[in-house]
């Protein structure tokens, strides 16, 4: 189990050496770049720069509000109070609240030395300067986590096809299969994890690539249908012709499931199917009439599922 991630690495050494730079250059309250350092390292690239625009913000909406209400009032609990209850709403009007908690600590620090003189508000602005840039800096380099989406990919892609053929074991053999609702759970699940990661993955590069977010959507709704497809096999009591003939065409698509298929051959396939059944002789009795449209509606929900992939395989032309 490993006890010290790269976050929690990189934050030890951002606050390190924004004190050790804040002495340096002969700021005071040296430790508050730190903390500053500390809050302001985040999980991704976007993130840490939106952090840190919002941040040097609210610092100077507090250091002009601060000096003007010390001015008026006085450098005493009531000022910084009533400095509170205008800034903290102001912030959130501005939309940069995140700097509420640093900005107030370096306003405290007008208040202990009861000054305003231009020396103090340099050096406040210096700390959180200092905060802000070793962190963007240090958050230049995230740990690339492309390969464990490309094992995500491959684990859903497989568990998906097996979904597949499971239904297609269950229209010809008539029987409910406990593995296939057990791979449904943990493809959900895996589901979820690879949004998360492919989120994560976006919002590490500044240039407009939403690839993995956009190939987990496509899974997801996919998923989706895949679950609706599943609901039918609740009603689907008598094994006929068609019943063998989507099972097969489930196998096919199954077998077809991979990142680079357009699926419009499949769609044709399927196209070819649902005339086929068109042209069969109708149901006869009340039961073979709910089943052929228990297994049309199914195949409906098989052809929004290619239609789906092929939709994303339109936006990203794969070689």
């Amino acid at each position: 189990m490993k006890l010290i991630g790269y976050r929690t690495l990189k934050t030890g050494i951002g606050a390190s050496l924004a004190i050790i730079i804040a002495k340096q250059i002969g700021l005071q309250y040296a430790v508050s770049a730190g903390i500053i350092a500390i809050l302001s390292v985040q999980s991704t690239k976007k993130q840490s720069v939106k952090i840190a625009i919002k941040r040097v913000i609210s610092c100077i909406v507090a250091l002009i509000l601060a000096c003007v209400l010390f001015k008026i009032l006085g450098f005493n609990e009531v000022a910084f109070g009533i400095f509170l209850i205008i800034f903290i709403p102001l912030t959130v009007k501005l939309n940069v609240e995140e700097g509420i908690v640093v900005s107030s600590v370096l306003v405290s620090h007008l208040l202990s030395e009861k000054s305003v003189n231009i020396v103090w508000i340099l050096n406040e602005l210096g700390l959180m300067v200092v905060g802000v840039s070793i962190a963007l800096v240090l958050n230049l380099y995230m740990t690339s986590i492309e390969e464990q989406i490309k094992e995500d990919q491959i684990y859903i892609e497989d568990t998906m096809k097996r979904v597949l053929i499971k239904m297609s074991e269950e229209m010809k053999n008539q029987k409910s299969l406990i593995e296939k609702d057990d791979l449904i759970n943990k493809l959900d699940r895996k589901l979820i994890k690879g949004k998360k990661r492919a989120y994560t993955n976006f919002n590490n590069y500044f240039e407009d690539s939403k690839y993995y977010v956009e190939y987990m959507e496509m899974r997801i709704q996919q998923f989706d249908t895949i679950k609706r497809m599943q609901e039918h096999f609740k009603y689907f009591f008598i094994t006929y012709d068609q019943t063998i003939m989507i099972a097969n065409f489930t196998e096919k698509v199954a077998k077809h499931l991979y990142e680079k298929n357009t699926a419009e051959k499949l769609i044709e396939d399927l196209y070819m199917l649902k005339e086929t059944f068109r042209k069969m002789p109708l149901p006869v009795t009340r039961e073979e009439f709910e089943n052929r449209a228990l297994l049309f509606q199914f195949l409906n929900d098989m052809e929004q599922f290619l239609k789906i992939k092929k939709k994303f395989r339109q936006n990203y032309y794969i070689e």
